[in-house]
């Protein structure tokens, strides 16, 4: 997601390269509907596809995806995904009374609506809430969407945390927090750990398509960030560390584990 005013490219791409991931299984769900999704948002167009960044997207995609199916086989009835794009773990993973909250542009969401309708897809489960997360007001968007501050929530910030400066990642975790239960858990990814010509390399893909990076924020840089918003950090291998990967959690302590995740 970006603060432009158009449909994310990137987020389009992601898309596409997931078409051809393995996914994590779960008793529940429509994967076919996902895949629907996926397939009619990859024909939008060809793209120089990076087979490093395939890997990376591979690799992230399956945390995410354990992460998801850990909490929502946990009890989690409450799934927020900031920078939502053409994600579809909505359907993918939809269980009976879990509802998900999308946040995005109102352009994005303006077209993958359309396409959920053009191809009979079921998305009342989904709540689209339209946000600009350089400004004040997500968690008064969620709840006016009927995100319930009581009830535990998982949310998701994946691929979204490199398009912004660090002052916004700090304000959308104090933001997330000021909705979120104890025992609510964030995921977000960062920058990976790697080396200053693999990023100089990221950033002009991406600038060239008018989506620029914003901030190189690692895992480690992202603890304190969401520490100050009162979220906790647990323990992650350290293969995710690396790939930026982070999970907190909100009233507990630091040393708390985050039993929702299946490695």
């Amino acid at each position: 997601m970006t603060a432009s005013a158009g449909v994310s490219i990137t987020a389009q791409r992601v898309a596409a390269y997931r078409l051809g991931f393995a996914r994590a299984p779960a008793p529940f769900g429509d994967p076919e509907a996902e895949e629907r999704l996926a397939r009619d948002v990859a024909g939008v167009g060809d793209f120089d596809r990076s087979e490093r960044m395939e890997r990376y997207l591979r690799a992230r995609t399956a945390f995410f995806d354990r992460v998801v199916v850990g909490a929502l086989e946990r009890g989690v009835t409450q799934v927020v995904v900031v920078g939502a794009g053409y994600d579809g773990r909505a359907l993918r993973y939809a269980k009976p009374g879990v509802r998900w909250f999308e946040v995005d542009h109102p352009a994005t969401h303006a077209d993958k609506r359309a396409r959920l309708e053009r191809l009979g897809l079921e998305a009342g489960h989904v709540a689209f809430v339209a946000a600009d997360l350089t400004r004040p007001g997500l968690g008064a968007a969620l709840t006016e969407h009927g995100c319930a501050t009581q009830t535990p929530s998982l949310m998701l910030c994946e691929g979204v945390a490199v398009y912004l400066e660090e002052a916004v990642i700090a304000s959308v975790a104090r933001e997330l927090g000021s909705v979120a239960a104890a025992g609510s858990a964030f995921a977000i990814s960062g920058s990976p750990v790697a080396d200053p010509e693999l990023r100089r390399r990221f950033e002009a893909r991406v600038a060239a398509i008018g989506e620029p990076a914003r901030s190189s924020t690692t895992a480690a840089e992202l603890n304190p960030l969401l520490e100050a918003a009162g979220w906790h950090a647990t323990q992650l291998p350290q293969e995710a560390a690396d790939a930026g990967f982070v999970v907190a959690r909100r009233g507990y302590a630091p040393s708390a584990t985050p039993t929702f995740i299946t490695t």
